[in-house]
């Protein structure tokens, strides 16, 4: 074991010697996300070691991609930071449901001229920085004020579409 400055001080005042694998690295993050409209599943530990893995992360990009267009962007790690602790905060063992992840700019204008149902101009998703989703066995009000309560970014509420939008922008709510 190789001894820093915090460890010697620590020893001095005769605090434990923490071994430096389990002092070093965080617990490991993961995800598992079912695409609804292709039907695409993934389960993937996507933050390990203290960094994001790349495979892991093109993979999550992959499944949640535009499926209109096929085109795929990077998901915003936090976006999937925020998702897999409402998917641990709910012990949800199956996937969580998305029913929009990334998506282009021409679906974006596209879903805007077709009278999508508030389809925003400047929509995150366009970005990474959305996904609209839910989980099975929780009911859209737990999910929403679950959301809410990490105060991560905006919360949509869409029971009529059944999902609410999740997005790492600035932090706001709204219901469509």
């Amino acid at each position: 074991m190789s001894l820093n400055r915090r460890t010697l001080i620590g020893a001095a005042l005769g605090l434990p010697l923490a071994p430096p694998a389990l002092a070093a690295s965080p617990a490991a993050r993961s995800l598992s996300v079912l695409n609804l409209h292709t039907g695409e599943r993934l389960a993937a530990t996507y933050w390990e070691a203290g960094t994001y893995v790349e495979d892991a992360l093109a993979g999550l990009a992959k499944v949640l991609r535009d499926h209109r267009t096929g085109e795929t962007h990077a998901m915003a790690p936090g976006l999937l930071d925020l998702v897999a602790r409402l998917q641990t905060e709910f012990e949800i063992a199956q996937p969580v449901q998305v029913i929009s992840g990334y998506r282009s700019p021409r679906t974006n204008e596209a879903l805007r001229q077709s009278g999508g149902g508030g389809v925003a101009k400047r929509s995150l998703h366009m970005h990474g920085l959305a996904m609209d989703i839910r989980m099975p066995g929780v009911d859209l009000p737990r999910l929403r004020d679950a959301a809410w309560g990490l105060q991560a970014g905006g919360v949509g509420y869409y029971p009529g579409s059944d999902f609410v939008h999740v997005d790492v922008g600035r932090v706001r709510r709204w219901a469509g």
